[in-house]
């Protein structure tokens, strides 16, 4: 048995000429024994013992190819999946599946992504289709690339226990969940995607483990952390004394993503729960990794970071940690707010009014500072100075759906002029826009939280998702409580299962997100706004402009939350149009192919006229060629 070789990873099974190399850390640990199962019983299962290396390592090759079926004995005692499994075909508890990684990829012209420019769009890709497979949401790429979408961002899918869940309880992070086909049935739905000129960037988990089916601990202690507090349970160990191999097989499961299955970035989960007090921040050495693996191809890389810490986005010459781009929670609870009138729980700290959404496309972050009541402390940096287009804007989101009484969609709770409006906010700000599945249709279903877990975790996790739910007041009565559905039931899961035909039933908001991506894309103005300057002012209670200016292109983009409004006098220097000009409409969210009622004349001889409940685009045309 070899000590060492030639790896692509430092840990899992891996093809070599003589067979399939294994290594595995496993330092709490006197033996380890490789054991390849064989179901029938004509043959028997076969054990061999690995070699032991410095740092508690174990390693040697054994006579088996693709497919086969291993997993490790630990002392001579029980046996347990491969912490790096590539694929486990019958969930976390079987055992572990040798994986041939060459695919015959067709994309080597596909560039890679940037940050600029972007359409992104949030999947689960168990509801994505009725199948809930890759292949079903493969055979969809093509309307997503006709829609104007240029990158999904997939939700996790590292195996997890049960027959459905949203995968951020993985457990098993190199190895692409059963549930949803092959590994290489993912691989066929990235490269079909770059086919189509969409990205596929993957929601990663690293800052904790899910309860059910997490062997880690099997194989060392040293895996998890006490020193710090998550709301999940154990932290991931990235600065203990013992953390090199921790912070290598995370480093390792970054690499892995992108080189062997070529997704175009991550997304990591809740950066605010990855402690590390290192010198070099974990998450600083995870993006290293990435580039790195990514070779010329370009790469995204974007952090959720709750408190909204702009030293993500910093390279790390200044200290940073060389992130792209930033989720952008207060552009949502601001929008939440403007859009329903509900602002309790984590929404009281947003009025929704039209100066906090001006500065919201002005600034990225509302809290960059500011004492945030709610918490009871400082919330957030400055972002002066930071490309607008770092900050990813959504007005719906896996979290923030499932987190409203009953996963309803926001459309279901606001009007749908002030829907429409705010979707034309989100789509033509200089924020990276991202739309979460159905939201482009007005989707009927809901998006509820569920994940299949055995009857003991499932009585725990409903327990604390009725608990954390009881911060919204109108929760805490006793009958909505009774009725708010069991993540562990099949029926919440079905019920979140898009109805893709709804596109044609719903053609109005369908043709309103499509022709307001062709204009942010199409447009000579909104293709740039990103670097866009941005003037903003105030109208009224609930209306405001917004005034773009790219070289000697202008656009004013006009949003009414409330009802009409007749300007006079209107001494607003934003409104003027620029000299010898007229504002002529562009875009209009009251267009009747949206479901609106139409348009009047916004400037008359007797005041300015902004629409209730719309959005509208004006942009400037010589005064000879408009009909006076």
């Amino acid at each position: 048995m070899e000590k060492r070789m030639s790896r692509k990873l430092p840990v899992g099974a891996e093809l070599v000429p003589d067979g399939v190399h294994f290594r595995v850390w496993a330092p709490r640990c006197r033996q380890v024994e490789v054991v390849i199962e064989h179901s029938g019983r004509s043959v028997k299962d076969i054990a061999l013992p690995l070699a032991a290396e410095k740092g508690g390592y174990f390693s040697g090759i054994c006579d088996a190819g693709p497919g086969a079926l291993y997993r490790f004995r630990l002392d001579r005692g029980d046996r347990f999946p491969d912490p790096a499994s590539r694929f486990q075909p019958e969930g976390p508890h079987g055992p572990s599946c040798v994986v041939d990684p060459s695919f015959p990829w067709t994309d080597d012209a596909w560039p890679g992504l940037t940050r600029d420019g972007q359409v992104l769009y949030e999947m689960h890709i168990g509801t994505y289709t009725p199948s809930g497979m890759w292949e079903g949401a493969t055979q969809q790429l093509s309307h997503l690339s006709d829609f104007g979408i240029t990158a999904v961002e997939i939700m996790p899918v590292a195996e997890f226990p049960g027959r459905f869940g949203w995968s951020y309880d993985g457990v098993n992070l190199f190895a692409p969940t059963r549930l949803y086909g092959q590994p290489d049935d993912f691989r066929r739905f990235v490269d079909t995607a770059h086919s189509l000129g969409i990205g596929v960037i993957l929601d990663v988990v690293y800052n904790h483990l899910g309860p059910e089916g997490n062997y880690l601990r099997q194989f060392s202690d040293d895996y998890f952390t006490t020193r710090y507090q998550t709301e999940w349970g154990d932290p991931v160990n990235f600065d203990g004394d013992t953390a090199g191999p921790v912070r290598e097989f995370f480093m390792a499961n970054a690499r892995y993503w992108i080189d062997e299955f070529h997704v175009d970035g991550l997304r990591l989960d809740a950066t605010q729960s990855i402690f590390d007090s290192s010198p070099r921040h974990i998450i600083s050495c995870i993006v290293t990794a990435a580039r790195e693996a990514a070779g010329k191809r370009s790469i995204l890389i974007i952090g959720e970071n709750e408190p909204q810490d702009v030293k993500l986005l910093m390279p790390p010459a200044e200290g940073g940690y060389g992130l792209d781009a930033l989720w952008n929670d207060d552009f949502h609870h601001s929008a939440q707010v403007a859009m329903t009138g509900y602002n309790d729980a984590y929404y009281s700290e947003y009025t929704g009014s039209p100066q906090e959404l001006i500065s919201a496309a002005k600034w990225g972050y509302l809290y960059q500072g500011q004492h945030y009541f709610w918490q009871g402390k400082r919330r957030g940096t400055p972002t002066f100075g930071i490309d607008r287009s770092c900050f990813v804007t959504f007005i719906q989101n896996h979290d923030q759906v499932a987190n409203s009484t009953w996963g309803t969609r926001i459309h279901q709770r606001t009007s749908p002029g002030s829907y429409r409006a705010m979707t034309a906010l989100l789509l033509l700000s200089p924020g990276t826009p991202m739309l979460f599945q159905g939201q482009e249709f007005a989707a009927s279903s809901p998006f509820l939280y569920f994940a299949d877990l055995h009857k003991d975790v499932a009585r725990l996790v409903r327990k604390g998702r009725v608990e954390f739910l009881k911060q919204f007041t109108n929760i805490a009565s006793p009958e909505v409580v009774d009725s708010l559905d069991n993540p562990s039931a099949v029926a919440t899961f079905d019920l979140s299962r898009l109805h893709l035909v709804e596109r044609e039933r719903h053609h109005g908001v369908y043709n309103l997100h499509r022709d307001l991506i062709r204009l942010r894309k199409e447009d000579t103005l909104f293709q740039a706004v990103a670097s866009s300057r941005v003037e903003g002012a105030v109208m009224g209670p609930e209306g405001f402009l917004l005034r773009f200016f790219v070289g000697s292109e202008q656009r004013l983009l006009l949003v009414n939350m409330g009802r009409d409004l007749r300007l006079r006098p209107a001494p607003e220097p934003l409104l003027a149009p620029p000299q010898g000009s007229r504002w002529e409409i562009l875009w209009s969210s009251e267009s009747p192919q949206y479901g609106g009622a139409g348009t009047p004349d916004l400037e008359t001889d007797q005041y300015w006229r902004i629409p209730g409940h719309a959005a509208v685009v004006l942009h400037p045309a010589p005064i000879g060629d408009i009909h006076e």
